[in-house]
């Protein structure tokens, strides 16, 4: 922990003045004067010649940039983090909780009531529980002036806390102030119940929102030009709007031709062919797909999890084929587990007669990988669990190597952490995304930081002395990286931090550890989300959810961590819920933007067919993302988050299979997805030993406990789970 230690010169406890000033006036209250609520236990004393601050340095607000040495200055300016210890030193000196509320709630009268001039929708801070307006201005002389208002007497309370700290600051000092300084005041704890946690969250919001638009006032003053807004969409109950010719491109395929819809209905339909598709679909495939759902059930798109239950459930209910819409190991799992089911009648259909590669799945089958797996075969006991993106074939040569359970982005915490908890000395080998295991890493060292009730609510059987002793014994293999995911690097994180960082932020558990780190700051003051593309898409219909039921004009924006082509499904789903009956009959009109972090100078390069799919080298060997215009898109140089493998799953291929099906389908050889008739090492078959750790994370998922023919295996039982 790092100390700041410095002298102030003694002034008495900060209270408002209680004359209201005009509603233009930024004037600072300098005007102190002790509050007696005629407690005896209350022996205020404002005198701090000495003060310590303690902070956190893992902790910081994605907006700070400035670290500021809290001093008094010649000229009589007052610091804020002086005035911050000094209202800390105030809260502290009244023991008793309820009457630490009775103060803020003393803070909140004296902070001026806002006109309709400003508490109006472009100064509404995001993420709050309730209502807040926040305005920002600065002064000839450089220093900050900040109003702020609310519809909740106890977030105002925290707010003219924060407006006696900051108005009248050097924006330095307003950039370098950090949540974590305020925790000393201890206000509400135990009173609100669940309610705590979201008025501090709202209170953070403020801070950094204060922060932001302190940035762009000094980028103003020094004649900076503002950053380029990354491309949006603007989704309300009218449409659909676009900002940036991205985002155009994007909208264009949301709202399909009906005559494309209903010929691909009518296709599915007559040849009984169910459809499963990835959310990084192709954004004019899954624009005909989501439309053509109301004509024909059996089209699901989701994460690749839930693609081959999809398939089960369509083969039951009488569908013939299933076309899978995404990469190769996708498909693959998805005809193991039709045959595991008992459907090996059904077809299983790819895309493309091309290789429909995965930047984790060849990872997963390299050199390297199975370096790392005999590794993790000579200690003892151990564990692999790997990530559901790569082949069967993959899971397989694992399982035999090392006992082996598949995890999802959603549940990979989860899975490790229940495995510790049930095998004592455990060693967990994660693969084979590197940042992912980066970021768990990362997550369990935070834990460590944590109380053992905070740890209990992440997972009941932890404590912070059985975080700290497992850290030791996760491995994570280093040389594997999803190729979408690897570009939200520095350069886009900088950029949300500065033009962002009080929107909501979303980012699959893929991405570099600097936009992991981004994210979960956010997600600690409820303005974020990290895991997988279905928890981003849940998280962001629960705010729009909790913005309908608050019935006030509002608008959200989401920046987009992860693959532009869920931005479809999103759509759909947030239009559902603003285009609801229910919705209709409020008042309040909610707007949602998402944001794509896409560098607005990229440009997409054609290249020829190759048949072993696209190429990542400095001759950069890509074909032209569908959606965009005139030359402009993403390549992978220039920060778009958009897969080109997923992006080979085209309309065209989907209209040939199905036209071709089922009496043309001998023409469709280089478009099946066939069955593993190969043999591990072993001699098992592939099919069967890459789905066991498949069905342990089904069972798993189904009891909270991993089976107990795994826990056998990692402590040395044979293939039929007898104990050796």
């Amino acid at each position: 922990m790092d100390t700041a230690t410095f002298s102030i010169t003694t002034y008495s406890s900060p209270s408002f003045n209680t004359t209201k000033l005009p509603l233009s006036s930024f004037t600072l209250f300098k005007t102190f004067k002790p509050f007696n609520n005629n407690n005896n236990n209350n022996n205020n004393n404002p005198s701090t010649p000495i003060i310590s601050i303690s902070r956190n340095p893992r902790l910081t607000l994605s907006c700070s940039a400035v670290t500021v040495t809290p001093s008094v200055t010649s000229d009589g300016h007052i610091s804020a983090l002086s005035k911050l210890q000094t209202l800390t030193s105030e809260f502290n000196s009244i023991p008793d909780p309820i009457d630490r509320v009775k103060r803020l709630i003393h803070y909140a009268n004296r902070l001026p009531e806002l006109d309709g001039s400003v508490r109006v929708s472009s100064n509404r801070v995001m993420g709050c529980t309730a209502q807040v307006w926040l305005d920002v201005r600065m002064d000839g002389d450089g220093t900050v002036r900040f109003m702020v208002d609310s519809d909740s007497e106890v977030i105002k309370g925290f707010c003219s806390c924060l407006v006696w700290v900051l108005d009248g600051a050097r924006p330095e000092e307003v950039l370098g102030m950090r949540m974590e300084d305020f925790e000393g005041l201890n206000v509400g704890g135990g009173l609100y119940g669940g309610k705590v946690e979201s008025r501090v969250n709202s209170w953070y919001n403020v801070l950094v929102s204060m922060q932001k638009r302190t940035k762009a006032l000094v980028a103003q003053r020094e004649g900076k030009a503002v950053g380029e807004a990354f491309p949006s969409l603007v989704i309300t109950a009218d449409g659909v709007g676009a900002k940036g010719s991205f985002a155009e491109a994007q909208a264009r395929f949301l709202f399909p031709d009906d005559a494309k819809v209903q010929e691909l209905a009518n296709l599915l339909k007559e040849r009984q062919v169910g459809v499963v598709a990835h959310f990084y679909m192709d954004p004019e495939v899954q624009g005909v797909l989501t439309s053509a759902q109301k004509l024909w059930p059996h089209i699901h798109i989701s994460d690749s999890l839930v693609m081959a239950d999809s398939a089960v459930s369509m083969a039951k209910a009488g569908c013939k084929f299933i076309a899978v819409l995404g990469v190769d190991f996708m498909s693959e799992n998805v005809r193991a587990i039709l045959d595991q089911a008992g459907f090996p009648e059904v077809g299983v259909y790819r895309m493309s007669d091309e290789q429909i590669g995965c930047s984790l799945a060849d990872a997963a089958s390299s050199p390297a990988y199975t370096s790392y797996l005999s590794e993790a075969s000579n200690s003892s006991p151990s564990l692999h669990v790997v990530y559901i993106n790569t082949s069967l074939e993959t899971k397989a040569h694992a399982h035999e190597l090392v006992p082996t359970i598949t995890c999802t982005s959603s549940n990979v915490v989860q899975t490790i952490l229940q495995a510790f908890a049930e095998v004592p000395n455990l060693n967990v080998w994660y693969g084979p995304d590197s940042y992912m295991g980066a970021n768990i890493v990362e997550l369990f060292q935070q834990m460590t930081f944590m109380t053992d009730e905070e740890i209990a609510k992440i997972h009941p059987e932890h404590t912070r002395n059985s975080i700290n002793s497992l850290l030791p014994r996760l491995h994570y293999f280093q040389d594997g990286t999803c190729i979408v995911h690897h570009l939200f690097g520095h350069e886009v994180v900088e950029k949300i931090k500065d033009m962002y960082c009080d929107a909501f932020l979303t980012a699959h558990f893929e991405v570099p550890g600097e936009m992991f780190s981004l994210a979960m700051e956010a997600k600690r003051r409820g303005m974020g989300v990290v895991g997988s593309t279905q928890n981003i898409l849940d998280f962001i219909k629960s705010r729009v959810q909790e913005a309908l039921d608050r019935n006030i004009d509002d608008h959200l924006q989401f920046v987009l961590g992860t693959e532009s082509g869920m931005v479809t499904s999103i759509v759909a789903a947030v239009r559902q819920l603003l285009c609801s009956s229910e919705s209709s009959s409020r008042t309040g009109k909610v707007s949602v933007e998402i944001v794509f972090p896409v560098s607005s100078d990229s440009v997409t390069r054609v290249s020829q067919k190759s048949s072993t799919g696209p190429k990542f080298d400095d001759g950069l060997n890509v074909s032209v993302i569908p959606g965009v215009a005139s030359g402009e898109g993403c390549s992978l140089h220039g920060g778009c988050a958009s897969c080109p493998y997923m992006k080979m799953n085209s309309l065209t291929s989907l209209i040939k299979v199905l036209t071709s099906l089922p009496h043309g389908k001998d023409g469709l050889t280089r478009y099946e997805a066939g069955r593993f008739s190969l043999l591990t090492p072993k001699g098992n078959l592939i099919a069967d030993v890459g789905c066991e750790p498949i069905l342990h994370m089904r069972h798993y998922q189904a009891t909270k406990k991993l089976p107990e023919k795994l826990i056998y295996q990692i402590l040395g039982a044979n293939n039929n789970g007898k104990a050796l």
